[in-house]
């Protein structure tokens, strides 16, 4: 037990980088902790941190222990807020990371509606488009769109959404509307970065077609806005779209052609979840399955 309790002091440390904020954040004399953790480095035999007058980094084997650690220290937490709070109403702050894109149009409403269930929980949301680390940063989950995961990280399959063709009626009106795969090739199609073609398909049959235009982008939501302003043809989720196709800014074209469903997934780096998690996951499951 006291090695459990030391790896947590541990883990305190290595998140702050800093022993002042870890024996802040665990209400306990900085001698005291900087002692526990000599105490710790010295049974492993290995140096874990290397300490400045200024901050504090882990060396090689502290950030391959503090891996271990956490996830170890995380799991015995969750063990005991799972038992305690079993029958509890979910409470806390819920930390996720979104996607921009698909939070804003699609995914607002049911947050809202999740958090009128549950007025207990608080949330903290990050719309960055970076990769956050979920071992390294205090986050609870990711939800990402169609991004394969390490393998040791939990992906859990929230929905699978088609993508569909969209172009604004003025592009139409100007350019002409296609209507099979090969009279793409012919317009200004607004692609993802590094995208040179695009997979469609019409029941059992499967058409690629090259595609190209003068934009290529990184960012659903700039090709949707282009898109509404006439500059091409979008590929996209008709989640991300359903707004400005219901105000006539966008029109979806060649509709018995599909693409190839994406995947939403929701992702953790354990199994074991708290209350929370678990209630958020199961209602985005079962609210974007209805879709």
């Amino acid at each position: 037990m006291a090695l459990l309790n030391d790896m947590a002091l541990f883990v305190e440390v290595a998140k702050a980088r800093s022993f002042r904020r870890a024996a802040k954040t665990l209400d306990m004399p900085n001698s005291t902790l900087s002692r526990r953790i000599d105490l710790l480095e010295k049974e492993i035999g290995l140096r874990l941190l290397n300490r400045t007058t200024r901050k504090i980094e882990l060396t090689e084997a502290g950030q391959i222990y503090f891996e271990r650690c956490k996830r170890i220290v995380d799991e015995a937490r969750l063990a005991h807020e799972q038992l305690d709070g079993m029958l509890a109403q979910p409470s806390g702050m819920l930390r996720v990371s979104l996607p921009v894109d698909f939070a804003n149009t699609y995914l607002a409403p049911l947050i809202a509606e999740f958090a009128q269930q549950y007025p207990d929980i608080d949330f903290e949301f990050d719309l960055t488009p970076r990769r956050v680390d979920l071992v390294s940063e205090p986050f609870d989950l990711a939800i990402r769109v169609g991004e394969s995961e390490p393998s040791h990280m939990i992906a859990r399959p929230l929905a699978r959404m088609p993508g569909y063709l969209y172009a604004s009626p003025r592009y139409l009106e100007t350019n002409g509307e296609p209507h099979e795969p090969a009279d793409l090739t012919r317009h200004q199609c607004l692609c993802m970065t590094k995208v040179s073609a695009w997979t469609l398909h019409r029941g059992t049959q499967m058409e690629q077609t090259d595609v190209g235009g003068r934009f290529r982008l990184n960012n659903v939501g700039l090709i949707r806005r282009l898109a509404t302003l006439d500059m091409g043809i979008a590929f996209l989720p008709q989640e991300i779209v359903a707004d400005e196709v219901a105000n006539g800014r966008l029109r979806r074209i060649m509709p018995q052609w599909q693409g190839s469903p994406v995947t939403v997934y929701a992702v953790t780096e354990t199994r074991l979840l708290p209350a929370k998690t678990q209630r958020f996951i199961e209602f985005l499951r079962e609210r974007l399955s209805r879709t």
